[in-house]
């Protein structure tokens, strides 16, 4: 049997984190990685989550199932951190997932159910396992226009106009901030014309919400998920604390459903919950414990906080390093839209010749078309970094 099948390439990304530690050089930079990493190049266990993983080893006393929605008190206390006073809405059902892939693949399963035939667009381009996640679900995908790279800005206009051609029930997928590849992020007037365009034309808002806190801050980064339930009858939110909370192998996420009503609501939710059973069952109940007691600590949660600032300004911090170690390396060239992006990720703008070269000649890692993860910057390569890349132009 399993000679008919045929081999899959590897994922680009992990193959290139592969090459990285496979590079015998010692002056080498890691551009590529997809988590969050210090000034040491270390992703470390933030310290509030040592102390509530601390009491949960503590205070735990059993190891039995939870049920399919999870735990019920990380439901609760993640719905608040992203709906704010909108939480207490009965319109909202939350249910604990996989990480913010397992939500949503979850979610793709369920609007198939809801509506064969629908479409979901999402930006072009966005993040690399989008389309995967949700394309094996079986609905069809569409993409509207976001990033120009001439000119390193969104193209609100083509995408307003993309997504009146679509059709009543349609699903748009949004990134609820820091958006992933290009860290260019609408504006809150420009979220306030998706949700007219949203609202006029029936569609239901999709957001991927995987960076909260990355950005500005806890609440300006859910602006879009806030005004949009006032606006739409109808919506999806994912939602990860793989990076906020730094819980990455503890695959700790959650997915709301918004519906017209109440019982449309728990509706979903039953449904979403049967196709839990026949994914996944239940989801791991670790992270999800430490988060929900993070959040309901007061204590614990104020350092998070402090945490998340401290990783939030360090991005800011190595922007702004980078682009002005290229304003001197490269004088010609205008890397000022660095400073114009938030999160992790950005597109540098050099051609994929110039970023083969950059692995090749200079041992400088980054995805294809560009994309960097500014974690990887530091105080000590970032001479050399834009040394490289002034190299390559």
């Amino acid at each position: 049997m399993f000679e008919r099948l045929e081999p899959k390439p590897a994922d680009a990304i992990l193959k290139l984190i592969g090459e990285y530690k496979n590079d015998p050089r010692a002056e080498k930079v890691d551009l590529g990685v997809g988590v969050y990493r210090n000034a040491a190049g270390d992703t470390p266990i933030l310290n509030s989550v040592k102390k509530a993983e601390h009491w949960l080893v503590g205070t735990q006393s059993s190891k039995a199932y939870l049920g399919s929605r999870g735990d019920i008190a990380f439901c609760d206390a993640i719905q608040k951190l992203v709906f704010g006073a909108a939480a207490s809405d009965g319109r909202i059902t939350t249910l604990q997932s996989p990480g913010g892939s397992g939500a949503l693949r979850v979610a793709a399963e369920v609007v198939r159910i809801a509506n064969p035939e629908v479409c979901l667009w999402m930006s072009d381009p966005t993040w690399n396992n989008h389309a995967p996640l949700l394309g094996e679900a079986g609905i069809k995908l569409q993409s509207y226009p976001y990033y120009d790279l001439d000119s390193h800005s969104i193209r609100f206009d083509a995408m307003l106009e993309s997504l009146q051609k679509a059709a009543t029930g349609d699903i748009v997928l949004l990134h609820g901030c820091c958006h992933n590849p290009t860290g260019m992020d609408l504006s809150p007037a420009q979220w306030n014309q998706v949700a007219d365009v949203a609202a006029a034309r029936q569609l239901v808002p999709f957001v991927d919400l995987a960076y909260q806190g990355f950005s500005e801050n806890l609440d300006d980064d859910a602006y879009g998920v806030r005004m949009l339930i006032e606006r739409v009858p109808e919506m999806i939110v994912t939602q990860s604390c793989s990076k906020n909370f730094g819980l990455y192998r503890d695959r700790v996420g959650a997915l709301s459903f918004i519906a017209a009503d109440e019982v449309t609501a728990n509706t979903t939710l039953s449904q979403a919950l049967s196709t839990v059973r026949t994914m996944y069952s239940l989801p791991p109940d670790h992270g999800a414990a430490i988060v929900s007691h993070i959040l309901g600590d007061p204590a614990l949660r104020h350092e998070w906080l402090e945490e998340l600032v401290g990783m939030r300004d360090r991005l800011k911090e190595m922007r702004q390093l980078l682009v002005s170690a290229l304003s001197d390396a490269a004088p010609d060239h205008d890397f000022s839209h660095v400073l114009r992006t938030t999160g992790m990720f950005c597109y540098l703008g050099v051609t994929a010749e110039q970023v083969e070269r950059l692995k090749g000649e200079r041992g400088v890692y980054m995805v294809g078309s560009s994309r960097i993860n500014v974690c990887g910057i530091t105080s000590g390569n970032v001479e050399y970094l834009a040394q490289s890349i002034a190299s390559v132009l």
